[in-house]
């Protein structure tokens, strides 16, 4: 028995999110069929992040178990032969046994949230983009995220309905780009609450519109009432990029050799 870690993108334009639910197909449900087609063992991934419907990724995590004789470098190779075109594995390779791609002292994850301002929405990029028609002052919303800048309790910037008790995170990195009709907003942080992202993208909208002044987004986030936020921002222009571990001993790679 070997643990195989997997480095995944995805459309998740017509998935109901990562996690397996009786309402719709999800990423997690194919992957965990398509792993049992190619090993001949039932399987169950666990996955870093469960992003919700309609988020994309280029770089979630996920782990799973098998006896296979396939190498686990070769696994990305045999799986994307049977998965959907929407669904790609990146990259994989074994980590130790008892690896787990959540629970890890040291994580950094990497978000990217894209907005297509103009007065009409490009429909080839629709479903990666949250088309807001008015024009936004990118100044504005830079000044507004620096606040955001550092470790702070974000409870008005998470879903009323996290189950989460400590809402304390970290965000290392906020940048905003222009380019030609699209604004993207790049987080990078040690951990994100349910929706919090998307929030933050609301909100800096609102900031950009002019219908918050930037100093607005301090404020916001010591009342620690989501209700003083801005909207959550459309699922399709929500990427996770990459999930990053800081060390040798985090990341869980097997040495050659042994």
């Amino acid at each position: 028995m070997k643990r195989v870690r997997l480095v995944i993108a995805y459309d998740g334009t017509d998935y109901c999110g990562w996690q397996i639910q009786p309402n719709g197909i999800t990423v997690e449900e194919v992957l965990n069929k398509t792993i049992e087609k190619v090993t001949g063992e039932s399987c169950c991934v666990i996955g870093a992040s469960r992003t919700d419907s309609g988020v994309h990724a280029r770089g979630n995590v996920a782990v799973f178990d098998t006896c296979s004789t396939i190498p686990p470098e070769r696994m990305a190779h045999a799986l994307n032969r049977k998965l959907p075109k929407d669904i790609v594995i990146r990259h994989s390779d074994e980590v130790e046994p008892s690896w787990h791609p959540r629970y890890q002292e040291r994580i950094l994850k990497r978000y990217s949230y894209h907005i297509w301002n103009a007065a009409w929405i490009d429909p080839l990029r629709s479903r990666y983009c949250a088309h807001v028609s008015f024009p936004l002052d990118i100044e504005k919303m830079e000044q507004g995220a620096g606040y955001l800048l550092g470790t702070h309790d974000f409870a008005s910037f998470c879903n009323i309905h996290t189950q989460v008790r400590n809402t304390v995170r970290r965000i290392d990195e906020i940048r905003i780009q222009k380019a030609g009709s699209e604004i993207t907003i790049q987080v990078c942080g040690n951990g994100f609450l349910y929706h919090m992202v998307r929030i933050i993208a609301g909100t800096l909208i609102r900031v950009g519109r002019g219908f918050y002044p930037p100093e607005r987004v301090g404020e916001i986030l010591e009342q620690k009432l989501r209700t003083e936020a801005g909207v959550t921002a459309p699922p399709e222009g929500l990427v996770l990029e990459e999930i990053c571990y800081d060390s040798q001993e985090e990341s869980g790679r097997i040495k050659k050799g042994r």
